[in-house]
């Protein structure tokens, strides 16, 4: 396959969205035509069932820009995502949901505050077209995420945001981390702009996400612990379970020494208990801080994703 770099790579992560997939390409095409740019089209199909994938690999066979990559099994926003910035080739990268709710025609003004000297850049969907099912906890998820992690954001969720190449081959995805990538390439050290963009209402289908973002409280916390102790996690470890031991071990030996002078009967004491457990509690939190260390320090830098078939897209080593 073709591996040589482009100007623009467009990836778009799409689940069981193929009544959108002709009318996104359309716009997405006039839009590139217009402004002239060299840019591919790579559509990363997250175990879709409605079809979806045969329509990328349709417009595919009539526009070789167009590329695809399709998993064998649903594996989340946030793979496909990785999927897809792997097998990107171009210096500048967009990203945008394949709904029809992002606009495309945002692109260029995505990448012209790319020139402005940022590394990514969000789009804010100040006037959100969703429920407010969806907006309510997305409003607290934000204010919460930029006050933990030092970055005055207003939407760290839309999907539609633009990268320079060194920020995707750096940012490290998996599980539901998509939903932070802006804080992610902050804490690596990247300058993170935001721009207000339109944002409309859905013409097919219906939302993938249900009760499943409100656990995006549990993603937070994984930023907030991969900030501060990722590379020295014996420090957080280890200062719990130095704390534990040192008053289960002075509380136990207290009353050691006590029923050694015969002054109480221990058997009469629960409180001795609690000594013996938060010592033993201190050894094991200790461990974890140094298994943590080993782990850190061979963390494995790739991934294969399961991928079931690609059209314009080489096909992973096994």
């Amino acid at each position: 396959m073709n591996s040589e770099p482009l100007a623009l790579s467009i990836v778009i992560p799409v689940f069981n969205e193929a009544d959108s997939i002709g009318p996104l390409y359309e716009e997405i095409r006039r839009v590139c035509d217009t402004g002239g740019m060299d840019a591919e089209i790579l559509f990363v199909d997250d175990g879709s069932t409605d079809g979806s994938f045969d329509a990328v690999r349709r417009i595919h066979e009539t526009d070789p820009r167009v590329r695809g990559i399709q998993f064998r099994r649903n594996r989340g926003k946030a793979e496909a995502l990785a999927a897809g910035f792997e097998a990107a080739r171009g210096e500048m990268i967009v990203t945008l949901d394949g709904d029809l709710q992002d606009d495309p025609a945002e692109i260029p003004r995505l990448l012209g505050r790319l020139d402005e000297g940022y590394d990514m850049v969000s789009g804010w969907k100040k006037k959100r077209r969703d429920p407010i099912s969806k907006r309510l906890p997305s409003r607290l998820y934000n204010r919460l995420t930029s006050r933990l992690t030092g970055i005055r954001l207003h939407d760290f969720n839309c999907g539609l945001k633009a990268y320079r190449r060194e920020v995707v081959r750096t940012v490290r995805l998996y599980g539901q981390l998509h939903r932070y990538l802006p804080a992610l390439a902050h804490l690596e050290g990247f300058r993170v702009g935001e721009m207000v963009v339109n944002h409309r209402p859905r013409r097919f289908g219906k939302s993938k996400y249900g009760f499943g973002r409100f656990t995006g409280m549990f993603d937070l916390i994984s930023i907030v612990f991969l900030e501060k102790y990722m590379k020295r996690p014996l420090h957080l470890f280890g200062l719990i379970g130095s704390v534990s031991f040192i008053v289960g071990l002075g509380i136990s030996g207290y009353l050691i020494v006590m029923r050694v002078l015969g002054l109480i009967d221990l058997s009469k004491r629960p409180l001795f208990m609690v000594g013996v457990l938060l010592t033993i509690l201190g050894f094991q939190f200790i461990s974890i801080g140094l298994l943590g260390e080993m782990i850190a320090s061979k963390r494995q830098e790739g991934h294969n994703h399961p991928v079931k078939q690609t059209v314009g897209v080489d096909p992973p080593s096994e």
